[in-house]
């Protein structure tokens, strides 16, 4: 197999890694450390069940695990399978994991011992018959639950498929996420083996991992930034430490962990900050340390640089639709600060091959130093949205004078300036980072007033900090205070622990602005009058 050409896939890395040095560390989870060799001969398993045992039309299976062999097993099997994996989350409500399973079309699921309990009630409510693959040993699911499901235990999973290069068209699906959507229901994106093959080649170029980096494994895999964690880091024949479920916070087992890479959004970075642990010097093991999935502060870029003061500090930029990251910024702890627009570190620059339009509200280009909608175009950027053509229509556009080229349109307004540098300036519509996962208040909103049987209901991200937001308040008119415990739980059950409302607020009048529309302005003033 020659795996030295251009990636076919996104597995290809893995597996040269596997043939060219298989007793490399490839993860490690706690006391439990598993060489490449090793962690093949469990995701292999999977990997050959699924050749013997699906449909070449079933194209995706999903994987409901988190942070265990199971998870990272079960990715790397999917994937040398050809098929494209779809992450479910143990964390997500019940109602929105169902939501990403019927809209996936997936009939299989590899399942992890960790998720027993979302299974238990995930399998009641599927409308047809599945098949689970379930490859921890000494754990089978209840028989009770069982009735109209195939199952595939660890005790069936004997033959370990060769890792072999899958046969896989461009186009085809690597991974399928769901972000948020305004509508009430999580969009998919799916991102085709050719965008995520693009953005690997040019990171593979940029950072320069190698065999000896220990690389952190911040995001959750519903998150597209955790795509960067595993496949950077297997691609270079590096060792994967995700931090433990029982940790404070990332950055605190940094430097007793040894990591070289670091990667995560920058309220990670504000987290450890409040503990005091950005000393200077603080983590000189770090080679990189790579802030995406919201704004970055220059005091944040400041401070982190001087705790890793070996690391290069980069801030990068990029939606979920353009694969994992899309421009980058390089942090200059002397010239930096003074590029900084609102105290935020600028977004930067395109990666190499790909391109970046600023729009006014009638697509047409805006000239250097004008604020205009950012839109993107290249071969990272997906095709639009499962099975909605609406939505796709809306965001995947063509702009005046650039030709037959589709162009995504982010929403985020920004700044250009003559050297082609971006700044990131805010949003163009509700949609907002929380803790570094994209938000859509409308879905919120709906939630809300369905939960407050009140059509005056709406989300505000609060409180703000440095560009980016710790949570989610409700805002409410017409409903009674002695509710607010319920209505929080009504969301908990159908919204992700991060956009669930911390509190309720009662205001005699929503305000409005002059269109008749609410103000979500005037509101986040009023409540800074209330703090």
């Amino acid at each position: 197999m020659d795996l030295s050409q251009k990636p076919k896939s996104l597995v290809s890395g893995f597996f040269r890694s596997l043939l060219a040095k298989p007793g490399n560390l490839a993860l490690e989870l706690g006391e439990l450390s598993l060489s490449y060799e090793q962690l093949w001969s469990y995701a292999g398993r999977v990997t050959a069940c699924l050749a013997d045992t699906l449909s070449p039309a079933e194209k995706v299976v999903a994987v409901l695990a988190h942070r265990s062999v199971a998870a990272y097993g079960g990715i790397l099997g999917v994937l040398g399978s050809g098929r494209g994996y779809v992450p479910l989350n143990p964390k997500f409500p019940l109602e929105r994991t169902l939501v990403m399973l019927r809209a996936s079309g997936c009939n299989t699921l590899v399942v992890g011992e960790e998720c027993a309990a979302m299974l238990e009630a995930l399998l009641p409510r599927l409308d047809k018959p599945v098949t689970l693959i379930v490859p921890d040993g000494g754990w089978e699911p209840e028989n009770g639950l069982l009735s109209s499901h195939r199952v595939i235990t660890s005790r069936q999973l004997s033959k370990i498929a060769d890792p072999r290069e899958p046969t896989v068209e461009g186009d085809d699906t690597a991974y399928l996420l769901f972000t948020s959507g305004s509508t009430g229901q999580p969009k998919g994106v799916a991102v085709s083996q050719s965008n995520v093959a693009a953005y690997m080649e040019y990171a593979a170029k940029r950072f320069g991992i190698h065999d000896r980096d220990r690389c952190s494994q911040n995001f959750d895999l519903t998150f597209d930034l955790s795509v960067h964690d595993l496949f950077t880091c297997w691609d270079a024949g590096a060792s994967l430490c995700p931090y433990s479920q029982e940790t404070l916070t990332p950055a605190s087992v940094l430097d007793e962990m040894g990591l070289t890479i670091w990667f995560s959004v920058p309220s990670v970075a504000m987290f450890a900050s409040r503990l005091g642990l950005l000393q200077p010097e603080a983590f000189p093991t770090l080679r990189w340390s790579l802030f995406c999935g919201e704004a970055l502060s220059a005091s944040l870029a400041a401070a982190w640089q001087r705790a890793a003061n070996n690391s290069i500090v980069e801030n990068l930029y990029g939606p979920t639709e353009a694969t994992i990251a899309i421009t980058r910024y390089r942090w200059d702890s002397a010239a930096s600060p003074a590029e900084c627009v609102r105290g935020l570190v600028p977004i930067g620059w395109p990666f190499e091959g790909q391109q970046v339009c600023t729009v006014d509200e009638d697509f047409v280009p805006v000239p250097p130093g004008e604020t205009g909608e950012l839109c993107l175009a290249g071969s990272q950027v997906t095709r639009g949205y499962l099975n909605d053509p609406e939505k796709t229509a809306g965001s995947f556009v063509r702009l005046q004078h650039t030709g037959e080229q589709v162009w995504y349109r982010t929403g985020d307004l920004v700044r250009q300036d003559d050297r082609g540098c971006l700044f990131y300036l805010g949003r163009r519509d509700f949609q907002v980072k929380v803790n570094g996962y994209r938000v859509e208040l409308q879905e919120i909103d709906l939630v809300l007033r369905e939960a407050a049987c009140t059509e005056l209901a709406v989300a505000i991200a609060w409180p703000l900090s440095e560009g980016s937001a710790s949570g989610v308040v409700g805002v409410l008119s017409g409903s009674d205070p002695a509710t607010d415990a319920e209505v929080i739980a009504a969301c908990k059950k159908r919204l992700p622990r991060y956009m669930v409302p911390s509190r309720i607020y009662h205001f005699p009048q929503i305000p409005l602005n002059v269109n008749g529309k609410i103000d979500r302005g005037r509101i986040a003033e009023m409540l800074a009058r209330l703090a």
